[in-house]
């Protein structure tokens, strides 16, 4: 990260502040690779707050150095007219991700909205901060595509998906996920968008070890599948996600699809789209979900894959089985 490098981030920046959206986008995406010297750095607008990380560690020089710009970047006319709360920067490459605040005061929890939906955030203090931005055209696929239909959000986290199905109707969501505060923040979410959480189940649960509560629930018309590359001792994606896959067929409703999704720069389209046809032949490819354009990436199979597959109705389903026996 030479001088050059820290002057086209602050042109980047100071021109995303000139108009910056009024709900919470990636103002600057240099893990695309499209700026030689940036690729570790990232920077998102969160409505009156500017979160900039980093993960590789800098020099000492470049880090000073770029700590100089962000803070000259409060004085910039943009940033005054702005009247924003805070910019933060984010050591993503130390152990527990923390954050510093350059300018404004700290604080813990701040509001944003997305599609017109609202999240709660932690701020500062977690390596994730309780939204992926990313996901913003799944989400909206998941809230325009879930009227009337029983939904399974694995790996729920803060339960983005769950809130979006419930905004667009969906007749009961199911979030699992073994981070229980992240389901708690998951509740707040539904609360902060006035939905009824009669229609909302919250299951603190390690995956493998749950399928009959799971089952339970169903047959879903939708299936989320979103989980992290690794989380320690309980699920490793090149080894784990082929288990999830092989028990689709039993979860699902006659005519139910799965929306299933990979977020590993070293992991193409095709892990899934083979792993489907292997594990869960029943169930069609029909569609790759774009990203949003401002996480543009010279090669897009690194970026987020969002993978859209139904089931062929001539296979046997859950339901169909239980209705047989």
């Amino acid at each position: 990260m030479n001088p050059d490098a820290i002057g086209t981030l602050q042109q980047h920046l100071l021109s995303a502040l000139e108009s910056v959206p009024d709900e919470a986008r990636r103002l600057f995406h240099g893990r695309g690779r499209q700026w030689p010297g940036l690729e570790h750095v990232t920077a998102d607008w969160l409505l009156g707050l500017l979160l900039v990380s980093l993960f590789r560690e800098p020099g000492e020089a470049e880090l000073a150095a770029l700590k100089r710009m962000l803070v000259d970047l409060g004085e910039s006319p943009a940033w005054q007219r702005l009247g924003a709360r805070g910019l933060l920067l984010q050591h993503r490459y130390l152990l527990d991700s923390p954050s510093e605040f350059l300018l404004g005061e700290p604080l813990d929890e701040w509001l944003i909205s997305e599609d017109s939906l609202r999240f709660k955030l932690d701020i500062g203090k977690k390596q994730n901060n309780g939204l992926f931005l990313d996901m913003r055209y799944g989400r909206r696929w998941v809230r325009e595509q879930s009227a009337g239909k029983r939904v399974l959000n694995l790996f729920a986290y803060t339960c983005g998906f769950s809130v979006a199905a419930i905004a667009g109707g969906a007749e009961q969501v199911v979030n699992l996920d073994m981070a229980r505060a992240a389901l708690s923040r998951g509740r707040d979410n539904h609360r902060l968008n006035g939905h009824d959480l009669e229609r909302v189940v919250f299951l603190g649960h390690e995956l493998f070890k749950s399928w009959g509560k799971v089952k339970k629930y169903g047959p879903y018309d939708l299936v989320i599948i979103d989980p992290p590359s690794f989380q320690k001792g309980s699920f490793a994606l090149t080894r784990d996600y082929q288990k999830i896959l092989r028990r689709l067929p039993d979860l699902l409703s006659e005519h139910g699809s799965v929306l299933a999704c990979v977020n590993d720069p070293a992991i193409g389209p095709d892990f899934l789209i083979d792993g489907m046809a292997r594990e869960a032949p029943g169930l069609r490819f029909v569609q790759r979900l774009d990203n949003p354009p401002e996480f543009a990436d010279i090669d897009p199979d690194s970026g987020l894959k969002v993978l859209l597959f139904t089931l062929d109705e001539a296979q046997p389903t859950a339901q169909s089985n239980e209705n047989q026996s």
